[in-house]
This record gives structure tokens, C-alpha cells and sequence, in this order.
């Protein structure tokens, strides 16, 4: 079922540079995979949880860009893309990265063990981020 050229579309093609594809808006989180592994071993749902607390603080704190407003306004267009970090370290470091290249993000700390587990970039075109996310496989 056609249903037309909704506004997140409108606005990713009149930011998509001339003559190039419309961007697409994507929220990518990258989640530690050890936390599901000995000697954390927490359950699925739990390491799930994780992201979804960091999603939806990204999207929370960065309400007012537009990026974002386009992104909620397409509820059924969504897209996210869960990357994995083997561990904390590798999690920091990238937080850290995003922090020094202003890369709008939220590193979720679980509390109160004050544990960082994840982060969430607000939803970006794809091409402005993904130089900083290559070297992640997909959430497994």
C-alpha cells in the first residue's frame, strides 16, 4: 500500500546533498556483549533493556533537533541499528570518541552499580556516523 512521501522524507531529501540519495535517518546503539557472557551472564532481557533505556534517553535529550523531531514523526519507518562492543573499555573509548568529534549521544550507566552498558546516538544520516561505528558487527 503506497502511502505517500511522508515529512522525515521530505526534510532527509532536502538535507541529502544535490544530485545524491535522500538520507536515511538511523538510530544506531552500540550495546557491551559481555554483559550476556560469565562473568556478568546477565539475562536477554536485561541486556535488552539496556538499549532501549539509551534510545530512548538519546531521543529524550535530543527532542529538539531535527533530525530527531523527523525521526518520531515516521513511528512506522524507524531505524535502528544494534552494534556490539566486546567490553567496557571498548565502549568508553568509543564514547569518548563522539564526545571529542561532537557527536550528539547518551552513554546509559546502569544504576546504581553505576555500570556504562551502552550507547545511543541521537538518529543521524547514516554517512555522517558510520566512519566512527565500522569497526562494530551487528548485535549478535
Amino acid at each position: 500500500m503506497h502511502r505517500g512521501i511522508g515529512p522525515a522524507f521530505q526534510l532527509s531529501r532536502k538535507m541529502a546533498a544535490s544530485g545524491g540519495e535522500p538520507q536515511i535517518l538511523v538510530q544506531y546503539l552500540v550495546l557491551r556483549k559481555d554483559l550476556s557472557q560469565p562473568p556478568f551472564s546477565w539475562p536477554a532481557g536485561a541486556v535488552v533493556a539496556q538499549a532501549c533505556h539509551a534510545a530512548t534517553a538519546a531521543l529524550h535529550l535530543h527532542r529538539d533537533h531535527p533530525h530527531t523531531a523527523a525521526y518520531l514523526r515516521e513511528l512506522e519507518r524507524m531505524r535502528k541499528v544494534v552494534l556490539e562492543a566486546p567490553d567496557e573499555t571498548t565502549l568508553k573509548l568509543l564514547a569518548e570518541t563522539l564526545q571529542q568529534k561532537n557527536i550528539d549521544h547518551k552513554l546509559w550507566m546502569e544504576q546504581p552499580e553505576n555500570i556504562p552498558t551502552c550507547i545511543a546516538l541521537r538518529p543521524y544520516p547514516k554517512e555522517e556516523v558510520s566512519q566512527y561505528l565500522k569497526k562494530f558487527r551487528l548485535f549478535k
